[in-house]
């Protein structure tokens, strides 16, 4: 069980500074900051609810069971559900894995319901949840994470990336870290960059998870002769 009789101190929220190196010789590190969390159950989250005694932890229990069952089939028949104070939550849809274009000869675009399938659920948060976490929120530093500068230049990712394309047709983001050694937040960064350069023969289709890398068309249209 989580008590919160322990000292403050050891109840705050801790982050970490995470630096990305320069990956392009600019002369700018890259920072971003990132909460370190701690798993909390769903008992243990129960555990919360009833710490003001209000109501029997049966119906906490039985409330937050009936939310789990209930919400699936509201957002299946196309709605999206707006809980008060805590978000809105929203299906969200994508082509089916094995329907991606790796599955299809080269230019092939057809689609219909059956290779469309809900991929995930979308949550936005009410802006009292933001407003009351940031208020509650206590924060001391954890220290700092720094990825180290990858051997190979930009260039040479870029080719051995135009190489990768050319014997699997579609790369995502943990293809490219698995293939240059970069993190999957400092490969992402680097690939967004790329594929805004029609010189590096790259672009992207999709977003968010659904999203992938594929060369230009004329790559493509050369590879192929």
């Amino acid at each position: 069980m989580i008590t919160f009789a322990e000292n403050k101190s050891n109840m705050d929220a801790k982050y970490i500074k995470k630096e990305i190196a320069d990956l392009n010789g600019t002369g700018h590190t890259q920072a971003y900051y990132k909460m370190v969390t701690r798993a909390m159950n769903h008992e243990q989250f129960i555990d919360v609810l009833c710490r003001d005694g209000s109501l029997p932890r049966s119906t906490y229990k039985a409330v937050l069971t009936q939310i789990a069952e209930k919400l699936p089939g509201c957002l299946a028949n196309g709605f999206s559900v707006k809980i008060d104070e805590v978000g809105l939550f929203t299906a969200r849809l994508g082509v089916r894995k094995d329907m991606l274009p790796d599955a299809f000869e080269p230019g092939e675009t057809k689609r219909n319901a059956s290779s469309i399938e809900v991929r995930g659920v979308s949550f936005k948060a009410d802006p009292d949840l933001i407003r009351t976490t940031r208020r509650k929120c206590v924060l001391s530093s954890g220290g700092v994470s720094r990825l180290k500068k990858p051997k190979t230049t930009l260039e040479e990712r870029t080719a051995m990336a135009r190489e990768f394309l050319k014997k699997h047709v579609v790369m995502r983001v943990k293809h490219y870290a698995d293939l240059t050694g970069l993190s999957k937040t400092t490969a992402s960064l680097e690939l967004r960059k790329i594929s805004k350069d029609p010189a590096s023969g790259i672009t992207f289709q999709g977003r968010g998870s659904q999203k992938f890398y594929i060369l230009r068309s004329q790559d493509t249209s050369e590879n192929n002769k």
